[in-house]
Protein backbone atom coordinates (compact mmCIF):
# COMPACT_ATOMS: atom_id res chain seq x y z
CA UNK A 1 0.00 0.00 0.00
CA UNK A 2 1.19 3.15 -0.96
CA UNK A 3 1.83 6.07 1.95
CA UNK A 4 -0.95 8.31 0.66
CA UNK A 5 -3.41 5.31 0.99
CA UNK A 6 -1.91 4.85 3.94
CA UNK A 7 -2.21 7.85 5.33
CA UNK A 8 -6.32 7.85 4.49
CA UNK A 9 -6.68 4.45 7.14
CA UNK A 10 -9.23 5.53 9.45
CA UNK A 11 -7.07 3.64 13.15
CA UNK A 12 -9.83 1.60 15.72
CA UNK A 13 -11.34 3.68 17.92
CA UNK A 14 -11.15 6.54 15.81
CA UNK A 15 -13.68 9.46 16.79
CA UNK A 16 -16.66 10.17 14.12
CA UNK A 17 -16.15 14.01 13.45
CA UNK A 18 -18.83 16.17 12.11
CA UNK A 19 -20.96 19.11 12.51
CA UNK A 20 -20.55 18.48 16.26
CA UNK A 21 -16.64 17.98 16.69
CA UNK A 22 -16.41 20.92 14.22
CA UNK A 23 -18.45 22.85 16.79
CA UNK A 24 -16.28 22.04 20.16
CA UNK A 25 -13.01 22.52 17.70
CA UNK A 26 -14.12 25.63 16.88
CA UNK A 27 -14.80 27.37 19.76
CA UNK A 28 -11.11 25.70 20.66
CA UNK A 29 -9.17 27.08 17.93
CA UNK A 30 -11.25 30.59 18.67
CA UNK A 31 -8.93 30.63 21.34
CA UNK A 32 -5.63 30.39 19.26
CA UNK A 33 -7.22 32.65 16.43
CA UNK A 34 -7.15 35.21 19.44
CA UNK A 35 -4.38 34.52 20.75
CA UNK A 36 -2.57 34.96 17.52
CA UNK A 37 -3.88 38.82 17.42
CA UNK A 38 -2.70 39.32 20.57
CA UNK A 39 0.87 37.81 19.62
CA UNK A 40 1.33 40.10 16.46
CA UNK A 41 0.19 42.98 17.90
CA UNK A 42 3.53 44.36 18.80
CA UNK A 43 4.42 43.83 14.68
CA UNK A 44 2.13 46.54 13.70
CA UNK A 45 3.30 48.58 16.85
CA UNK A 46 6.86 48.18 16.33
CA UNK A 47 7.78 52.03 15.35
CA UNK A 48 5.25 53.07 18.29
CA UNK A 49 6.56 51.27 20.61
CA UNK A 50 9.59 52.64 20.15
CA UNK A 51 8.52 56.00 20.29
CA UNK A 52 6.28 54.89 23.87
CA UNK A 53 9.15 53.61 25.55
CA UNK A 54 12.10 55.25 23.86
CA UNK A 55 14.14 52.11 23.01
CA UNK A 56 16.43 51.30 19.67
CA UNK A 57 16.17 48.17 17.93
CA UNK A 58 17.67 45.81 20.18
CA UNK A 59 16.20 46.86 23.29
CA UNK A 60 12.40 46.26 21.02
CA UNK A 61 13.42 43.56 19.63
CA UNK A 62 13.54 42.04 23.12
CA UNK A 63 9.42 42.53 23.54
CA UNK A 64 9.07 39.58 21.01
CA UNK A 65 12.24 37.63 21.94
CA UNK A 66 10.59 38.05 25.62
CA UNK A 67 7.39 36.69 24.30
CA UNK A 68 9.15 33.91 22.36
CA UNK A 69 11.85 32.57 24.86
CA UNK A 70 8.33 32.17 27.08
CA UNK A 71 6.43 30.09 24.53
CA UNK A 72 8.98 28.12 23.76
CA UNK A 73 10.34 27.24 26.86
CA UNK A 74 7.00 26.39 27.74
CA UNK A 75 5.95 24.32 25.28
CA UNK A 76 6.82 20.40 26.82
CA UNK A 77 5.18 22.00 30.04
CA UNK A 78 2.16 22.55 28.20
CA UNK A 79 2.51 19.57 26.20
CA UNK A 80 2.26 17.65 29.41
CA UNK A 81 -0.47 19.55 31.20
CA UNK A 82 -2.77 18.97 27.53
CA UNK A 83 -1.83 15.30 28.34
CA UNK A 84 -2.57 14.89 32.00
CA UNK A 85 -5.56 17.94 32.34
CA UNK A 86 -7.22 17.84 29.11
CA UNK A 87 -7.88 20.53 26.83
CA UNK A 88 -10.36 22.51 28.47
CA UNK A 89 -8.43 23.58 31.51
CA UNK A 90 -5.30 24.49 29.48
CA UNK A 91 -7.42 26.74 27.10
CA UNK A 92 -9.28 28.43 29.73
CA UNK A 93 -5.87 29.13 31.86
CA UNK A 94 -3.93 30.68 28.49
CA UNK A 95 -7.31 32.58 27.67
CA UNK A 96 -6.66 34.37 30.75
CA UNK A 97 -2.72 34.63 31.03
CA UNK A 98 -2.95 36.14 27.68
CA UNK A 99 -5.73 38.43 28.30
CA UNK A 100 -3.99 39.76 31.52
CA UNK A 101 -0.89 40.34 29.21
CA UNK A 102 -2.56 42.36 26.83
CA UNK A 103 -4.03 44.62 29.49
CA UNK A 104 -0.88 45.10 30.96
CA UNK A 105 0.36 46.51 27.88
CA UNK A 106 -1.92 47.72 27.10
CA UNK A 107 -1.34 50.82 30.82
CA UNK A 108 1.96 49.97 30.88
CA UNK A 109 3.71 53.35 31.72
CA UNK A 110 7.22 52.19 31.46
CA UNK A 111 9.67 49.80 30.18
CA UNK A 112 10.07 47.19 32.03
CA UNK A 113 6.00 46.79 32.85
CA UNK A 114 5.49 46.30 29.33
CA UNK A 115 8.21 44.16 29.06
CA UNK A 116 6.83 41.79 31.76
CA UNK A 117 3.30 42.09 30.59
CA UNK A 118 4.70 40.52 26.81
CA UNK A 119 5.93 37.72 29.09
CA UNK A 120 3.09 37.02 30.30
CA UNK A 121 1.34 37.21 26.91
CA UNK A 122 3.79 34.96 26.10
CA UNK A 123 2.82 32.31 28.85
CA UNK A 124 -0.58 32.49 27.58
CA UNK A 125 -0.15 32.33 23.88
CA UNK A 126 1.99 29.13 25.00
CA UNK A 127 -1.02 27.30 26.13
CA UNK A 128 -2.89 27.55 22.88
CA UNK A 129 -2.03 25.80 19.53
CA UNK A 130 -0.60 22.34 21.19
CA UNK A 131 -4.38 22.58 23.00
CA UNK A 132 -6.03 22.73 19.74
CA UNK A 133 -4.34 20.66 17.97
CA UNK A 134 -4.82 17.92 20.99
CA UNK A 135 -8.73 18.65 20.71
CA UNK A 136 -8.16 18.26 16.69
CA UNK A 137 -6.91 14.78 17.35
CA UNK A 138 -9.85 13.60 19.87
CA UNK A 139 -12.47 14.96 17.99
CA UNK A 140 -11.62 13.56 14.47
CA UNK A 141 -10.51 10.49 12.67
CA UNK A 142 -6.42 10.31 12.12
CA UNK A 143 -6.35 10.69 8.26
CA UNK A 144 -8.33 14.49 9.02
CA UNK A 145 -4.93 15.26 10.82
CA UNK A 146 -3.20 16.99 8.24
CA UNK A 147 -5.91 19.00 7.07
CA UNK A 148 -7.26 20.08 10.71
CA UNK A 149 -3.64 20.83 11.40
CA UNK A 150 -3.27 23.42 8.55
CA UNK A 151 -7.17 24.80 8.94
CA UNK A 152 -6.06 25.68 12.67
CA UNK A 153 -2.83 27.21 11.24
CA UNK A 154 -5.03 29.10 8.96
CA UNK A 155 -7.34 30.47 11.34
CA UNK A 156 -4.21 31.80 13.08
CA UNK A 157 -2.83 33.37 10.82
CA UNK A 158 -6.79 34.88 10.45
CA UNK A 159 -5.85 36.87 13.72
CA UNK A 160 -2.53 37.95 11.77
CA UNK A 161 -4.70 39.22 9.27
CA UNK A 162 -7.13 41.10 11.96
CA UNK A 163 -4.04 42.62 14.08
CA UNK A 164 -2.51 43.53 10.18
CA UNK A 165 -5.45 45.62 9.18
CA UNK A 166 -7.57 46.31 12.14
CA UNK A 167 -5.55 46.92 15.09
CA UNK A 168 -2.72 49.02 13.46
CA UNK A 169 -5.94 51.48 12.07
CA UNK A 170 -6.92 51.22 15.61
CA UNK A 171 -3.92 51.73 16.66
CA UNK A 172 -3.36 55.00 14.91
CA UNK A 173 -6.94 56.37 15.17
CA UNK A 174 -7.72 55.99 18.78
CA UNK A 175 -4.52 55.72 20.22
CA UNK A 176 -1.93 52.70 21.89
CA UNK A 177 -4.08 52.63 24.80
CA UNK A 178 -7.83 51.92 24.11
CA UNK A 179 -6.64 49.95 20.87
CA UNK A 180 -4.60 47.34 22.92
CA UNK A 181 -7.09 47.60 26.07
CA UNK A 182 -10.12 47.09 23.37
CA UNK A 183 -8.54 43.96 22.03
CA UNK A 184 -8.78 42.38 25.37
CA UNK A 185 -12.14 42.30 25.28
CA UNK A 186 -12.11 39.23 22.70
CA UNK A 187 -10.10 37.32 25.07
CA UNK A 188 -12.76 37.22 27.76
CA UNK A 189 -15.31 36.66 24.96
CA UNK A 190 -13.48 33.37 24.33
CA UNK A 191 -12.72 32.60 27.76
CA UNK A 192 -16.64 32.44 28.39
CA UNK A 193 -16.61 30.28 25.11
CA UNK A 194 -14.17 27.88 26.02
CA UNK A 195 -16.10 27.59 29.69
CA UNK A 196 -19.52 27.44 28.59
CA UNK A 197 -19.32 25.31 25.43
CA UNK A 198 -15.97 22.94 24.98
CA UNK A 199 -15.74 19.26 25.57
CA UNK A 200 -12.08 17.01 25.97
CA UNK A 201 -13.64 14.33 23.93
CA UNK A 202 -16.90 13.08 22.36
CA UNK A 203 -19.08 10.63 24.19
CA UNK A 204 -17.64 6.74 24.19
CA UNK A 205 -14.55 8.11 23.37
CA UNK A 206 -12.88 8.74 26.43
CA UNK A 207 -9.30 8.25 26.86
CA UNK A 208 -7.61 5.55 28.48
CA UNK A 209 -6.48 6.57 31.73
CA UNK A 210 -2.54 6.15 32.21
CA UNK A 211 -0.79 7.00 35.34
CA UNK A 212 0.79 10.10 36.15
CA UNK A 213 3.63 9.93 39.01
CA UNK A 214 5.06 13.37 38.93
CA UNK A 215 8.63 13.18 38.00
CA UNK A 216 9.51 10.67 36.88
CA UNK A 217 5.89 9.98 34.23
CA UNK A 218 7.02 13.23 33.25
CA UNK A 219 10.97 12.06 32.37
CA UNK A 220 9.66 9.15 30.47
CA UNK A 221 7.23 11.14 29.08
CA UNK A 222 9.84 13.33 27.69
CA UNK A 223 12.55 11.01 26.77
CA UNK A 224 10.21 8.53 24.79
CA UNK A 225 8.97 11.55 22.68
CA UNK A 226 12.14 11.99 21.76
CA UNK A 227 14.01 9.05 20.94
CA UNK A 228 11.17 8.94 18.15
CA UNK A 229 13.04 9.83 14.79
CA UNK A 230 9.62 11.29 13.71
CA UNK A 231 9.62 13.96 16.97
CA UNK A 232 13.03 15.64 16.27
CA UNK A 233 12.45 15.51 12.36
CA UNK A 234 9.50 17.15 13.04
CA UNK A 235 10.98 19.69 15.47
CA UNK A 236 13.76 20.64 12.64
CA UNK A 237 11.17 21.01 9.94
CA UNK A 238 9.03 23.29 12.43
CA UNK A 239 12.77 24.87 13.15
CA UNK A 240 14.04 25.32 9.94
CA UNK A 241 10.63 26.74 7.98
CA UNK A 242 8.32 28.22 10.30
CA UNK A 243 10.95 31.99 11.49
CA UNK A 244 11.28 33.65 8.42
CA UNK A 245 7.70 34.45 8.02
CA UNK A 246 7.29 34.85 11.60
CA UNK A 247 9.89 37.37 12.33
CA UNK A 248 8.93 39.71 9.61
CA UNK A 249 5.33 39.66 10.87
CA UNK A 250 5.85 39.76 14.56
CA UNK A 251 8.31 42.54 14.58
CA UNK A 252 11.29 43.51 11.29
CA UNK A 253 8.74 43.15 8.53
CA UNK A 254 7.56 46.89 8.74
CA UNK A 255 10.77 48.70 10.00
CA UNK A 256 12.68 46.43 7.09
CA UNK A 257 10.26 47.73 4.67
CA UNK A 258 9.66 51.19 5.42
CA UNK A 259 13.21 51.83 6.69
CA UNK A 260 15.09 49.97 4.11
CA UNK A 261 12.98 50.07 1.02
CA UNK A 262 11.41 53.37 1.12
CA UNK A 263 8.12 52.29 1.13
CA UNK A 264 5.41 54.27 3.28
CA UNK A 265 3.94 52.48 5.87
CA UNK A 266 0.25 51.91 4.43
CA UNK A 267 2.31 50.15 1.65
CA UNK A 268 4.44 48.00 3.94
CA UNK A 269 1.09 47.23 5.68
CA UNK A 270 -0.33 45.78 2.46
CA UNK A 271 2.70 43.52 1.95
CA UNK A 272 2.62 42.68 5.13
CA UNK A 273 -1.40 41.61 4.50
CA UNK A 274 -0.22 39.83 1.29
CA UNK A 275 1.92 37.16 3.58
CA UNK A 276 -0.82 36.68 5.92
CA UNK A 277 -3.13 36.00 2.59
CA UNK A 278 -0.46 33.94 0.70
CA UNK A 279 0.09 31.65 4.30
CA UNK A 280 -4.01 31.18 4.26
CA UNK A 281 -4.52 30.31 -0.07
CA UNK A 282 -1.15 27.99 0.83
CA UNK A 283 -2.41 25.97 3.92
CA UNK A 284 -5.24 25.12 1.86
CA UNK A 285 -3.21 23.36 -0.73
CA UNK A 286 -0.29 21.74 1.50
CA UNK A 287 -3.24 20.26 3.76
CA UNK A 288 -4.97 19.07 0.51
CA UNK A 289 -1.73 17.62 -1.07
CA UNK A 290 -0.82 16.10 2.67
CA UNK A 291 -3.84 14.52 3.07
CA UNK A 292 -4.07 12.73 -0.04
CA UNK A 293 -0.12 12.31 -0.60
CA UNK A 294 1.74 11.52 2.66
CA UNK A 295 4.81 11.41 1.35
CA UNK A 296 4.89 14.68 -0.07
CA UNK A 297 5.89 16.19 3.19
CA UNK A 298 9.12 16.45 3.01
CA UNK A 299 9.61 17.70 -0.56
CA UNK A 300 6.99 20.64 0.45
CA UNK A 301 8.91 21.46 3.84
CA UNK A 302 12.01 21.40 1.85
CA UNK A 303 10.93 23.13 -1.34
CA UNK A 304 9.29 25.78 0.84
CA UNK A 305 13.24 26.75 2.45
CA UNK A 306 14.77 26.93 -0.58
CA UNK A 307 11.92 29.23 -2.41
CA UNK A 308 12.20 31.87 0.87
CA UNK A 309 16.21 31.45 1.05
CA UNK A 310 16.25 32.36 -2.96
CA UNK A 311 13.94 35.41 -2.78
CA UNK A 312 15.67 36.90 0.09
CA UNK A 313 19.16 36.60 -1.67
CA UNK A 314 17.66 38.24 -4.37
CA UNK A 315 15.85 40.85 -2.27
CA UNK A 316 18.65 41.41 0.17
CA UNK A 317 21.57 41.47 -3.12
CA UNK A 318 19.52 43.64 -5.26
CA UNK A 319 21.49 46.18 -6.92
CA UNK A 320 21.26 49.93 -4.77
CA UNK A 321 20.26 48.12 -2.05
CA UNK A 322 15.90 48.71 -2.55
CA UNK A 323 14.36 45.76 -4.29
CA UNK A 324 11.76 46.57 -6.80
CA UNK A 325 8.05 46.76 -5.64
CA UNK A 326 7.48 43.12 -7.64
CA UNK A 327 10.28 41.48 -6.05
CA UNK A 328 9.08 42.55 -2.35
CA UNK A 329 5.28 41.50 -3.53
CA UNK A 330 6.99 37.77 -4.78
CA UNK A 331 8.98 37.87 -1.72
CA UNK A 332 6.14 38.18 0.79
CA UNK A 333 4.00 36.15 -0.92
CA UNK A 334 6.69 33.27 -0.76
CA UNK A 335 6.99 33.74 2.91
CA UNK A 336 3.31 32.96 3.25
CA UNK A 337 4.18 29.45 2.55
CA UNK A 338 6.07 29.16 5.88
CA UNK A 339 3.84 28.83 8.21
CA UNK A 340 1.87 25.89 6.47
CA UNK A 341 5.73 24.37 5.69
CA UNK A 342 6.02 24.59 9.49
CA UNK A 343 2.80 22.63 10.31
CA UNK A 344 4.14 19.86 8.41
CA UNK A 345 6.54 18.93 11.45
CA UNK A 346 3.32 18.11 13.14
CA UNK A 347 2.42 15.58 10.79
CA UNK A 348 5.88 13.61 11.03
CA UNK A 349 5.58 13.67 14.68
CA UNK A 350 1.86 12.75 15.24
CA UNK A 351 2.19 9.11 13.81
CA UNK A 352 5.44 8.44 15.55
CA UNK A 353 4.13 8.72 18.86
CA UNK A 354 0.86 6.96 20.77
CA UNK A 355 -2.74 8.79 21.80
CA UNK A 356 -1.11 9.63 25.56
CA UNK A 357 1.99 11.30 24.11
CA UNK A 358 0.49 13.43 21.34
CA UNK A 359 0.37 16.76 23.63
CA UNK A 360 4.07 16.14 24.79
CA UNK A 361 5.03 15.26 21.03
CA UNK A 362 3.57 18.37 19.56
CA UNK A 363 5.15 20.53 22.17
CA UNK A 364 8.77 19.06 21.37
CA UNK A 365 7.89 20.32 17.22
CA UNK A 366 6.24 23.57 18.35
CA UNK A 367 9.75 24.61 19.93
CA UNK A 368 11.81 24.15 16.66
CA UNK A 369 10.07 27.43 15.07
CA UNK A 370 9.96 29.30 17.72
CA UNK A 371 13.34 28.73 18.87
CA UNK A 372 15.04 29.71 15.56
CA UNK A 373 12.08 33.04 15.35
CA UNK A 374 14.01 33.85 18.88
CA UNK A 375 17.02 33.56 18.04
CA UNK A 376 16.58 35.28 14.71
CA UNK A 377 15.21 38.28 16.05
CA UNK A 378 18.22 38.91 18.74
CA UNK A 379 20.70 38.30 16.26
CA UNK A 380 18.34 40.92 13.97
CA UNK A 381 18.34 43.50 16.57
CA UNK A 382 22.00 43.01 17.42
CA UNK A 383 23.03 43.87 13.71
CA UNK A 384 21.07 46.47 13.03
CA UNK A 385 22.24 48.09 15.94
CA UNK A 386 25.98 47.07 15.28
CA UNK A 387 26.08 48.25 11.39
CA UNK A 388 23.76 51.22 11.88
CA UNK A 389 20.88 49.97 10.44
CA UNK A 390 22.46 47.27 7.87
CA UNK A 391 19.43 45.46 7.16
CA UNK A 392 21.46 43.46 4.10
CA UNK A 393 23.65 42.17 6.84
CA UNK A 394 21.45 41.71 9.44
CA UNK A 395 18.78 39.58 7.36
CA UNK A 396 21.56 37.14 6.35
CA UNK A 397 21.02 35.49 9.89
CA UNK A 398 18.41 33.98 7.93
CA UNK A 399 20.93 31.97 5.74
CA UNK A 400 22.55 30.43 8.69
CA UNK A 401 19.34 29.35 10.19
CA UNK A 402 18.36 27.58 7.62
CA UNK A 403 21.29 25.61 6.70
CA UNK A 404 21.48 24.32 10.46
CA UNK A 405 17.67 23.11 9.81
CA UNK A 406 18.43 21.08 6.73
CA UNK A 407 21.23 19.71 7.52
CA UNK A 408 18.95 18.08 10.62
CA UNK A 409 16.38 17.15 8.65
CA UNK A 410 18.56 15.56 5.94
CA UNK A 411 20.08 13.34 9.00
CA UNK A 412 16.78 12.34 10.19
CA UNK A 413 14.53 11.67 7.43
CA UNK A 414 14.92 8.01 6.37
CA UNK A 415 15.46 7.00 10.23
CA UNK A 416 12.10 8.26 10.58
CA UNK A 417 10.74 7.06 7.38
CA UNK A 418 11.78 3.73 8.20
CA UNK A 419 10.06 3.76 11.64
CA UNK A 420 6.59 5.40 10.49
CA UNK A 421 6.68 2.37 8.40
CA UNK A 422 7.21 -0.46 11.34
CA UNK A 423 4.68 1.64 13.21
CA UNK A 424 2.04 1.50 10.30
CA UNK A 425 2.19 -2.24 10.22
CA UNK A 426 1.97 -2.82 13.64
CA UNK A 427 -0.86 -0.75 13.76
CA UNK A 428 -2.55 -2.78 10.90
CA UNK A 429 -1.65 -6.20 12.76
CA UNK A 430 -3.15 -5.51 16.19
CA UNK A 431 -6.30 -4.31 13.34
CA UNK A 432 -6.35 -7.71 12.07
CA UNK A 433 -5.71 -9.54 15.09
CA UNK A 434 -8.08 -11.52 16.60
CA UNK A 435 -7.47 -13.58 19.69
CA UNK A 436 -8.36 -17.08 20.10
Amino acid sequence: MSSSSAASVSLPGDPPGGRRAMAVWGVGVSVYFVAVIFRTSLGVAGLDAADRFHVGASALSTFSILQLLVYAGMQIPVGLLVDRLGTKKVLSLGAVLFTAGQLGFAFSPSYGMALASRGLLGCGDAMTFIAVLRLGSRWFPARRGPMVAQFAGLIGMAGNLVSTLVLARLLHGIGWTAAFAGSALAGAVVLLLVLLFLKDHPRGHEPEPFPHHGAAYVRRQIAASWREPGTRLGLWVHFTTQFPAMVFLLLWGLPFLVEAQGLSRATAGELLTLVVLSNMVVGLVYGQVVARHHEARLPLALGTVAATALMWALTLTYPGGRAPMWLLVVLCAVLGACGPASMLGFDFARPANPPERQGTASGITNMGGFVASMTTLFAIGVLLDATGDDYRVAFSVVFVLQAVGVSQILRLRKRAARRERERLVASRVETVHVPA
